[in-house]
């Protein structure tokens, strides 16, 4: 049996882009959201090894810290030809100063040296886990996935992360080259193209609605 979401919560993150992303989707349910950043807690190590458990874990650590329902996320790009990396590692491939830009030139040098250059060679997956944990240990787990390839070059300044990297099926334009509005909006305003929003779609039928 699913749960309503009503009150507050805490959006177990540190990561300002998808910060402002998880706001964005919260925001027309008239759901009230401080960050992990924000409460100045402390990141708890992701020793997960998919992208639920590490969202799971997030979550649950928030929830602990402050007694409030927390929403968290994990998220990452996952690349066929070699073999699903950087994956449930995207954000440590940046290191501490979150450097995407060498991650994606890491991605294309690791690409070229395997020979994938063309489309079907580089085929690519962005996965995002959200979980909703609650104080009394009840948990709403969802998963959305997004399939496209790996653009080189990286276009577009729009987003986070491996965005300008990422062409998805049936556009022209990565995910760095789209407005917050194209990438996330729901139905109807607009077609919840990122995982993030399809996985958010199922969370809002699920606990929103």
């Amino acid at each position: 049996m699913h749960r309503r979401l009503t009150g507050p919560v805490v959006i177990a993150t540190h990561n300002p882009g998808k910060l402002a992303e998880m706001r964005e989707l919260l925001a027309p349910y008239g759901i009230e959201a401080q960050s992990a950043g924000e409460l100045n807690l402390s990141e708890p190590e992701e020793t997960g090894t998919t992208f639920a458990a590490n969202a799971r874990i997030k979550a649950e650590a928030a929830m602990k810290a402050t007694g409030l329902v927390a929403f968290a996320d994990d998220s990452g790009l996952v690349v066929e030809a070699l073999d699903g990396e950087p994956g449930i590692h995207s954000a440590r491939w940046a290191g501490p100063d979150k450097d995407f830009r060498g991650a994606m030139n890491r991605i294309q040098t690791l690409l070229m040296e395997r020979g994938a250059k063309t489309p079907e060679q580089r085929r690519a997956h962005f996965i995002a886990a959200l979980c909703l944990a609650w104080p009394d240990g009840h948990l709403e787990e969802f998963e959305g996935r997004v399939d496209g390839i790996v653009n080189w070059p990286p276009r577009g300044t729009a987003g986070f992360g491996y965005d300008p990297l990422f062409l998805p099926d049936g556009s022209l334009r990565t995910f760095g080259q789209m407005s917050a509005d194209e990438k996330h909006s729901l139905p109807p305003k607009g077609k919840g193209l990122s995982h993030r929003a399809r996985a958010f779609l199922m969370l809002a039928d699920a606990c929103l609605r």
